[in-house]
């Protein structure tokens, strides 16, 4: 590239990437083709995504900013002005969310007999109730904090919910200000009033008011003898991200749960949600008081901590969810299954070990269409029972607090078999349960260790080793996403169980870089991250460019979570200059602009969102028509590429990249559930064919045949 463009017109920022990604997200809410009560769950994972990224991408800025730091990211932006950039481009999604979005689910909702009432809407009966609810239920546990000279304001935790009122004394005259923090921990965000309080006539599922509601209207019981003159609800949100110096691992874990202590409670404010009709003198008394400027603060037209709305999923409506999902086991292991052998489903002589199937043949299972127990779990467990095995190495990055896994590791090790974990403390808003599990595991006898010094690790990889005819043969899996059986069922994520003598010895030489006992800098087949990862996938993005530049066909399609490495990027840009041609799916950010004129043109990005997080990555390229395709952690990205241990495996068997062929055809030829990126950075969503569903329920009925 000669004459070499701006950086603002090379890269897209990847925090504004971020909040295009959160709005397609919102997106589903406000289609009216997504079950009611889907909305509804879109509409509190739009929230949460964007409380964690106040708590650690905007914390990040805000502390750049107060550092004098002036460096600009990628884009050219300093990050003075990406803040500034953030908050234009999240206000209009804010209000569309409050106007759009929630008054349409809640007029929706009504029509579904299903009620959520402001106070004002209550009938006599009604309001009796909840007074009365307010009275037995809420008010011994309500402690209002009073500010003045002897009281200074206090503190605000991270993500409550809060009612601020000025008090007057009728006697004295004096004013006072109060904060009354709102129970969520012990109670329930809505308060359910039983339906025989109804109109007689009217047909009622459910009706409920938010708990704030049910309190801002009872404050002189709170307050006996006072004159409430004002009152207004509002929320905060404080920095959240743990910064972590390079420690030995029992250092790291107090250091972590130090840590874990203070984010409760919660670093600098870095955002104040109010709402809109918030009298100035308490908005003034607010911000003072956490000393919140202008530019962090948000005023919400409608309900804060849209985040709890998820609550309303567990009503028993089926008819306003999507169809219920059961994964099937897959079509290779449906013999191999202990728990069928136990209750005499399966015969003795039928059984297959599932060590002997995949033993056979590699096996490629997709969740959540394939059931994580009867898959990953069962490997695990078949492991920790067999008398073969002699030991079971795993990484654990997220997992879930009943997990199985864990609990066959530990029968593992009780069982005398040499267990390992490799528990990563630093995942983020997951240290608590990791540690946790970290001690358990240590006192049931697992080896765990902590990883590599300076490295975070996100590999999902799982090693058995088992003694077979006097010599030691490797299963393992690898995986794209955790070993977490909750995230499974509503996570898209590939995983490979194989023996592949090869990729067995790599992982062996893996684990043996994570305890620290090695300082492997080359691998047979597997693409590791820091060591081969970027500089594999680079020497493959070039061949393909070498093969283009010799007039031969070329062509690459990638399905990830995030792009926005730089160097990737450009590698990308020249393959596209030279003819190469570039399908990517990406579900989250994407910092490249495609189909740019003398940029990008031969480069087409998608999205696809649906009711199950596409998490999964594929990394395929054509190679002169002897195609190679891999799976594996990691996402193109500097954090995943350069520091962050990520295991990425090829997969060689024809069948199984057959299948992972037919699965990128899905994702780039249905237009329903995929959003287009146009050259400008913008997502347009596609329009449905005729007929067509979502490429997440194509893939549910090929894997249901």
């Amino acid at each position: 590239m000669a004459n070499k463009p701006e950086a603002k017109n090379l890269y897209i920022n990847r925090e504004l990437s971020w909040i295009n990604f959160n709005q397609r997200v919102l997106a589903l809410a406000l289609d009216k083709t997504t079950p009611l009560l889907e909305r509804i769950k879109f509409c509190s994972i739009f929230s949460n995504n964007l409380d964690e990224f106040f708590m650690v991408r905007v914390a990040s800025l805000k502390s750049q900013v107060e550092a004098g730091i002036t460096k600009k990211s990628v884009d050219g932006k300093t990050p003075k002005e990406q803040l500034l950039d953030i908050r234009s481009k999240l206000i209009p999604i804010l209000k569309q969310q409050q106007r759009e979005v929630l008054t349409d689910i809640k007029k929706q909702l009504k029509k579904e007999k299903v009620y959520i009432y402001n106070y004002e809407e209550l009938n006599k009966q009604q309001r009796v109730w909840v007074d009365n609810f307010f009275k037995t239920a809420i008010f011994p546990i309500l402690t209002p904090l009073a500010v003045d000279p002897s009281h200074p304001f206090p503190f605000v935790s991270n993500l409550s919910l809060n009612l601020a009122t000025l008090i007057q004394d009728p006697e004295t005259n004096q004013r006072e200000f109060a904060r009354i923090k709102i129970p969520q921990k012990t109670l329930k965000r809505f308060v359910a009033i039983p339906t025989n309080l109804h109109e007689i006539g009217k047909e009622v599922i459910y009706s409920a008011i938010p708990i704030e509601q049910v309190v801002a209207h009872n404050l002189t019981i709170l307050f006996p003898g006072m004159k409430i003159e004002e009152y207004s609800l509002f929320r905060v949100t404080r920095d959240a991200d743990l910064e972590l110096r390079d420690l030995e691992a029992d250092d790291l874990m107090s250091a972590i749960e130090e840590g874990l202590q203070k984010r409760r409670m919660g670093g600098e404010v870095v955002r104040l949600e109010v709402s809109d009709d918030i009298p100035k003198n308490i908005l003034d008394l607010l911000q003072d008081g956490m000393g919140v400027k202008e530019e962090d603060l948000f005023q919400i037209e409608g309900f804060l901590g849209a985040d709890e709305l998820i609550s309303l999923i567990s009503l028993d409506l089926p008819q306003l969810k999507f169809e219920k999902h059961q994964g099937i086991t897959h079509q290779s292991l449906k013999s191999s299954q202990l728990a069928l052998l136990e209750d005499g489903s399966i015969k003795q002589e039928e059984f297959k070990s599932i060590f002997s199937i995949i033993r056979r043949k590699d096996l490629l299972v997709h969740h959540p269409y394939h059931l994580f127990s009867t898959s990953i779990e069962e490997f695990i467990n078949q492991a920790a029972e067999d008398p073969r095995v002699m030991g079971i190495k795993m990484t654990l990055y997220r997992v879930s607090k009943d997990s199985e896994i864990i609990a066959a590791l530990i029968r593992a090790a009780e069982n005398g078999k040499q267990v390992m974990a490799l528990v990563e403390l630093k995942a983020r808003f997951d240290e608590d349960n990791n540690i946790q599990w970290a001690k358990r595991l240590e006192q049931c006898g697992v080896h765990v260790v902590y990883g590599v010094i300076g490295l975070k690790t996100h590999t999902k990889i799982a090693l058995i080793v088992r003694k077979e005819k006097d010599r030691l043969r490797t299963y393992f899996h690898i995986g794209t996403g955790n070993y977490n059986a909750k995230s499974s069922a509503t996570y898209t994520d590939l995983g490979l169980l194989s023996a592949q003598p090869e990729i067995g010895q790599d992982l062996i030489e893996l684990f043996n870089y994570l305890t620290g006992f090695s300082k492997q800098q080359d691998f047979r087949k597997l693409l590791v991250a820091p060591v081969t990862l970027r500089k594999g996938i680079e020497e493959l993005i070039n061949r393909e460019i070498n093969n283009a530049k010799n007039g031969k066909p070329a062509r690459i399609r990638a399905k990830m979570n995030s792009l926005v490495d730089p160097r990737i990027i450009n590698l990308l840009y020249e393959a596209s200059s030279v003819g190469v041609e570039i399908e990517l799916i990406i579900r989250g950010m994407c910092c490249l602009y495609p189909e740019k004129k003398g940029l990008s043109e031969n480069i087409k990005v998608i999205s696809v969102i649906g009711r199950f997080l596409e998490h999964s990555r594929i990394f395929w390229f054509l190679n002169q028509g002897n195609s190679e395709v891999f799976i594996g952690s990691a996402d193109w990205m500097r954090r995943n590429l350069d520091r962050r241990v990520e295991a990425v495996t090829p997969i060689k068997n024809i069948e199984l990249k057959k299948q992972l062929e037919q699965l990128l055809d899905l994702y780039l030829t249905i237009n329903c559930g995929a959003w287009s990126m146009k050259s400008n950075g913008e997502f347009v969503r596609l329009k449905r064919k005729e007929n067509e569903s979502h490429s997440q329920e194509e893939i549910l009925k090929i894997f249901n045949k």
